[in-house]
């Protein structure tokens, strides 16, 4: 692969080390950016060499603090602009926001249409971002997004293991399109939860959709683990309601908040928990039993098609046809 001398990659400080495994995946530097919080609180943000002409990526995942981090990148995306860039891509491993996706009280904002909205206003040109909470906020944004996915590194990783006594399980149905896919890839059975949120912290899990008899082992997948609240609940009515003995948790965004760890610790039929290196969150390590797959390599493609006009289609989406392998009932 050539290296291209007009593509630029900036980081905010979310997630610096994705940010150098992605150009050195793309065998480029790392552009420098300069960062002060001044003492009244206002931040301060220089991009390290001038952009004028080049084709520019900014890379920033919105984790806590997510304010701080939506505000760098709305002031890269700016100086970008104004300093004459020729094409301006904010990449988004993590757009925490796509959880704030409708109306569902009185009086509320739909705060990931107003981010899109922020973002398209600041100076980009095309977001690039990875396992979106809802796939409609892809209709949020006025701009082009590409909306990556991990199914391919997770169904990878969990090849190599002998998956005879395994069904994936869905902890609702939001994201059993998806999970049906992974479980499509993988040749194994799939289960539905029927999860209903009671707060941020509190979910309800009574019963499975779609499930005869379970295997030994369960992988409960989802786009992200917050608090682990849903997991620990999914693992929990497995265990007790359907005998499952093991219970592997793996997500794309990983960003163990609040009693997260805590919460996980405690279940020990919870053997393994399997993340993606989109949430740089170094307090997981208290999980001994954690595991980080790279999505470097999917970002860095992302980018690197998208710089010379090539189609970025299989890498956001499970080019699988047909159903997943049905769970026989008793």
């Amino acid at each position: 692969m050539d290296t291209p001398n007009d593509l630029y990659v900036f980081a905010g400080e979310s997630n610096q080390p994705l940010a150098e495994a992605i150009c050195q995946y793309l065998k480029i530097p790392l552009q420098p950016t300069h960062f002060t919080r001044f003492s009244n609180d206002n931040l301060w943000l220089q991009l390290g060499v001038s952009v004028r002409g080049k084709d520019v990526y900014l890379i920033q995942s919105l984790t806590p603090p997510a304010q701080d981090h939506l505000f760098q990148l709305l002031m890269m995306i700016n100086i970008a602009r104004t300093g004459g860039a020729g094409r301006i891509t904010a990449v988004i491993p993590y757009f925490s926001y796509g959880r704030s996706d409708k109306k569902d009280a009185p009086r509320i904002c739909i705060t990931a249409r107003l981010v899109a909205d922020l973002i398209e206003t600041a100076g980009a040109d095309r977001v690039i971002t990875m396992g979106l909470h809802s796939d409609q906020v892809h209709g949020f944004f006025g701009i082009p997004l590409d909306h990556l996915t991990s199914l391919g590194v997770m169904s990878s990783y969990f090849k190599q293991e002998d998956l005879s006594e395994t069904t994936l399980v869905s902890p609702d149905v939001g994201y059993a399109k998806k999970a049906s896919q992974a479980a499509l890839h993988l040749n194994i059975p799939l289960a539905v939860g029927t999860k209903v949120r009671l707060g941020d912290t509190k979910v309800e899990i009574n019963e499975l959709l779609n499930s005869g008899k379970l295997s030994r082992r369960a992988i409960i997948l989802d786009d992200e683990v917050s608090t682990g609240g849903t997991v620990v609940q999914m693992a929990k009515v497995l265990h007790e309601q359907h005998g499952v003995e093991e219970c592997i948790i793996a997500c794309t965004h990983g960003l163990f908040v609040g009693h997260a760890i805590q919460r996980i610790r405690e279940v020990p039929y919870i053997t393994r928990v399997v993340a993606t290196d989109t949430v740089l969150a170094p307090h997981a390590k208290a999980l001994p039993n954690l595991h980080i797959e790279t999505v470097a390599p999917v970002f860095a493609e992302g980018i690197l098609r998208n710089h010379v006009g090539e189609s970025v289609g299989d890498l956001f989406a499970f080019w699988q046809e047909g159903k997943p392998k049905e769970i026989k009932s008793n």
